[in-house]
């Protein structure tokens, strides 16, 4: 069953901080928060996925990204999505986490004055894709055209192109970039066709 996609339009009016063009979000995914969040151009969020942005968090997402099926994205301590870059299906990102030592109390339905939550915000860089199951956990930055195999845990910075995987995530090989003269490519074709 294919639920359809809400357009631009719509998630403007449902409140999203900004929207860009060809922006699409299936219908079926649940949004928490859509005055927290921003769309670039060329957007699409396969379903069911769940953006949840609280009030303190936000989740800004640039241009050209896709974010497959099943992912869920926690923004209470914020997430950017920059230019090219994509989620495989089912990929967590949490940029909140409960403090699982027993020092405090977890979840949220206990008041905050006894919990211990890890705030931190997660930047996914320019033309990295991540692999489907990964998660990624708070205060993380990948870099640059990184590459995250699936079913790999990130707790940590990732460096510029280079190709990782594993739980926890290692360093495997650099990654090409060729993908960065595709981009120029596109983007002069793109320059032509608004001429």
């Amino acid at each position: 069953m294919n639920p359809g996609y809400w357009t631009a339009d719509e998630l403007e009016a449902f409140g999203a901080r900004s929207v860009g063009s060809n922006v699409r979000v299936a219908k079926n995914c649940t949004l928490i928060g859509i005055e927290n969040m921003s769309f670039g151009e060329n957007v699409r969020v396969d379903g069911p996925t769940v953006l949840s942005a609280s009030v303190d968090g936000y989740i800004r997402i640039a241009s050209y990204v896709h974010i497959g099926g099943m992912c869920f994205l926690a923004g209470a301590g914020g997430i950017e999505m920059c230019d090219f870059s994509g989620l495989s299906q089912g990929v967590r990102i949490y940029s909140a986490s409960d403090d699982y030592s027993g020092e405090a109390l977890t979840n949220p339905t206990v008041p905050k004055r006894y919990l211990n939550v890890r705030t931190a915000p997660v930047r996914i860089g320019r033309h990295v894709i991540v692999g489907s199951g990964a998660v990624i956990l708070p205060g993380c930055d990948i870099g640059e055209g990184a590459s995250i195999g699936a079913m790999s845990l990130v707790k940590k910075n990732l460096a510029p192109w280079g190709i990782y995987g594993g739980t926890p995530v290692r360093f495997i090989k650099k990654r090409s970039q060729r993908l960065l003269a595709l981009e120029a490519e596109l983007m002069m074709r793109e320059d032509e066709d608004l001429a």
